[in-house]
């Protein structure tokens, strides 16, 4: 089974997650290892000081986790349960103009799906997203931490 397109991501988000989708968030690509996500800033999306919603960087940042989070499960076969346990965030420049979410932890959240397949345990991971600005400088990072769960045959 081949990694879902970013375009089906995108018609996803749209009917599930419906304050990203207008808020601007989009999945721009996926693979087994990565997940990049980019929002603009703009009026839907801004804050009294002219920069972005805090709330709308971490839409994007979760997304950029969660999308390799659902593509590894469904890539298993298996049904198992996702959810967001933990947060946290740093802020480091005002988030203004495009900002990229990258999340590299492909290879660890497959780890812990395979190992609650093999186990019947749930498990933890903890992935993080940095979002870059245009000129490539950070503005914001996001850690999530994810519970997955095998569900049992009813």
């Amino acid at each position: 089974m081949s990694f879902p397109s970013p375009s089906k991501f995108n018609t996803f988000t749209m009917f599930k997650l419906p304050s990203a989708w207008l808020t601007g968030v989009r999945v721009k690509s996926l693979s087994p290892e990565s997940c990049s996500t980019t929002v603009k800033h703009k009026w839907i999306n801004q804050n009294p000081f002219k920069s972005m919603f805090w709330a709308v960087q971490g839409m994007a940042a979760e997304l950029a986790t969660g999308a390799l989070v659902i593509a590894h499960i469904q890539k298993s076969g298996k049904k198992i349960s996702m959810l967001v346990a933990n947060n946290n965030a740093t802020f480091t420049k005002k988030a203004t103009g495009r900002i990229t979410f990258v999340c590299q932890d492909g290879e660890a959240i497959k780890e812990a799906i395979d190992k609650a397949v093999a186990t019947g345990d749930g498990q933890t991971c903890w992935m993080k997203a940095t979002g870059t600005n245009e000129d490539g400088v950070q503005v914001s990072e996001f850690n999530f931490e994810w519970t997955i769960l095998l569900k049992k045959p009813r």
